[in-house]
């Protein structure tokens, strides 16, 4: 098993996930406000309101997700384009990170690393409201088994779970396939990327149970549980990047078994 993440070894691991994590923080919020307006100008803002009311009122309250999810959707949907428009830069800061990343982890250096990052990364940025909206067409259904309990909730969580996992395989797979370096083959990154995609989603829903925990996030940082939100948010998001960097690692490890198998020609 071991490997397979090969290409992590001799890697300060912990270090370039920091870092993507770090330019992660700077893009998520602008990436959330530019796919939430534009889904408002697709759909309208009401319906957008309707498909996401029941998921932010099943969320739980222990540390403030519903309101923190809910300013967001306001905020994306009241968006001008001036400020869309401002919000598009550091929403690419996120592509910068995960090139200068995936091109620490080689040999090679390479030239414009940011600027590539930057602008392979727009492709899904420009897919984010459709994989949004699919998303809250999903919300309705996987919400309301949700609140009824049971095991109607356990089929609620497997169904966000497929979902999410459906959802974000495609900007896995074009991650590794483009956005990192080297081009691995269309298989691994296929097979791979739909793997990481599924721990990803179930990640996702793990920091959703976290939520739910009756912790006293403030208390490390003297009772302000704002600050203890915000560094418990930075820690999953830099636990996402570790699995997202291993994925890589096992994508490029899978790749170039595939291109150095020996072809049997029949005798």
């Amino acid at each position: 098993m071991w490997g397979w993440l090969k290409p992590l070894q001799g890697r300060d691991v912990a270090l370039r996930a920091a870092a993507v994590t770090f330019y992660g923080g700077i893009a998520v919020v602008p990436i959330a406000l530019l796919a939430i307006w534009v889904s408002g100008a697709l759909v309208g803002a009401d319906r957008v309101r309707r498909l996401t009311g029941h998921t932010i009122a099943a969320l739980p309250d222990e540390i403030g997700a519903p309101r923190a999810l809910g300013a967001v959707i306001d905020a994306g949907l009241h968006l001008t384009p001036v400020f869309a428009l401002a919000s598009l830069l550091p929403a690419t800061f996120y592509g910068e990170g995960l090139r200068r990343a995936f091109v620490s982890l080689r040999d090679n250096p390479e030239s414009f690393v940011g600027w590539r990052g930057r602008l392979l990364w727009l492709p899904p940025l420009a897919a984010a409201p459709a994989l949004l909206l699919a998303m809250f067409l999903a919300l309705p259904t996987t919400s309301a088994l949700w609140v009824r309990g049971g095991w109607y909730s356990v089929l609620g969580v497997v169904l966000s779970f497929l979902a999410a996992w459906l959802l974000l395989t495609p900007v896995v797979v074009w991650v590794y396939r483009y956005v990192a370096p080297d081009r691995p083959a269309w298989p691994a990154a296929l097979a791979v990327g739909s793997f990481t995609a599924a721990n990803l989603s179930g990640f996702l829903h793990g920091f959703v149970l976290f939520c739910s925990l009756p912790l006293n996030l403030g208390a490390p940082f003297g009772g302000f549980t704002g600050i203890g939100g915000t560094v418990a948010v930075g820690l999953w998001l830099y636990m996402f990047h570790v699995i997202l960097l291993a994925g890589y690692a096992a994508t490029l490890s899978a790749s170039n078994y595939l291109r150095n198998r020996p072809s049997h020609s029949p005798a």
